[in-house]
């Protein structure tokens, strides 16, 4: 007998479901709300939510807030977010949190306003801060618990095209393009059902993955310099002079992290990129065989098994921060 994960997982949240259909429908102002630098998971689950609440519940005030992404919004991947003054706020609403274990990072702090607030995430809790959440940290991406909350209810309220766009670009960015292992049965069940919806991957792919000619200066710089461990960490660096000189922003320096991935000998390969607003250096860290996120959690970070991010405060911590990825694959721990 062939199973039927959205079932699975829908009898197994059954209870918290229904309770987050109750408060959609009870709230005629929602917010959503997802991590600060975003993903492809933070924002295509954050607009695909919204669009199925629009498209179900047209009389309700949906906004998205949080910080635009850098390329995805120029390029019109997803739309741009609320830009909404306090007053916003101060009437009663609904939070709905996505892809943030986090507090700390919840890119606008007025969600702690709301009246009601539910979490929806695959990331390891961190804050139990909300009235009701629901965690699978054995699923790909945020966008699969979505979209299978949403598959529940689907013979009384309608996937739309462009719902479906948005969760599906969520799923492929999360997963690696189904290449991490992180993805798993239901990833693929779910990605069927969205594209039944009459998604064109192939256009989808291009849009997300396109790149400018002037980026080709950014992977050559990369490859100029970067360094790898004795033990297999491959990383680069980019330092604020080099964004300058290259042209390029914090969040699109660590986008070339996974330039390192399936290379014999290379067991975690990182990002390191320096960002002047806080100030300190971030690091994407990813990895196919060893648990990185412990040690993100070390170095004032977090996330998944085999991709996580962290952060040290300059570069003078970097060869201890190497040296602790090195011991991990030597050891294990």
């Amino acid at each position: 007998m062939v199973k039927d994960y959205i079932k699975l997982e829908a009898k197994e949240y059954k209870k918290e479901y229904g309770i987050i259909l109750k408060k959609i429908k009870e709230y005629d102002k929602i917010g959503i709300f997802r991590h600060i630098m975003p993903d492809f998971d933070a924002l295509g689950t954050q607009f695909g939510l919204a669009q199925w609440i629009k498209d179900n519940f047209p009389n309700k005030e949906v906004k998205c807030f949080g910080d635009n992404h850098v390329t995805f919004t120029p390029r019109g991947l997803y739309p741009e977010t609320a830009k909404e003054n306090d007053e916003w706020f101060n009437d009663k609403f609904l939070a709905i949190i996505v892809d943030v274990g986090d507090k700390k990072r919840i890119a606008d702090p007025r969600f702690e306003k709301a009246d009601y607030k539910i979490k929806i995430d695959h990331h390891p809790v961190t804050d139990n801060i909300f009235d009701i959440m629901i965690t699978r940290t054995q699923e790909a991406a945020a966008a699969e618990m979505v979209a299978n909350f949403l598959f529940t209810y689907e013979k009384k309220y309608r996937i739309s095209k462009e719902c479906a766009y948005y969760l599906y670009t969520a799923i492929v960015g999360d997963s690696g393009r189904f290449q991490y292992g992180s993805t798993n049965a239901h990833t693929f069940e779910i990605s069927k059902r969205l594209i039944e919806k009459g998604l064109n991957i192939v256009e989808i792919y291009a849009k997300m993955y396109v790149k400018d000619i002037d980026d080709l200066k950014t992977i050559k710089f990369i490859y100029d310099t970067y360094k790898i461990s004795d033990k297999g960490v491959a990383y680069y660096v980019l330092t604020n002079q080099n964004l300058i000189d290259l042209g390029i922003s914090t969040e699109r320096g660590k986008e070339n992290v996974n330039l390192f991935a399936n290379i014999e000998g290379i067991k975690v390969w990182c990002s390191i990129t320096e960002d002047t607003t806080e100030p300190c250096f971030r690091i994407s860290i990813r990895s196919r065989d060893y648990t990185i996120n412990g040690v993100a959690r070390e170095f004032d970070g977090g996330g998944h098994a085999q991709a996580a991010g962290a952060r040290i405060d300059d570069l003078s911590q970097l060869d201890t921060f190497i040296a602790r990825l090195d011991k991990l694959i030597e050891t294990g721990e």
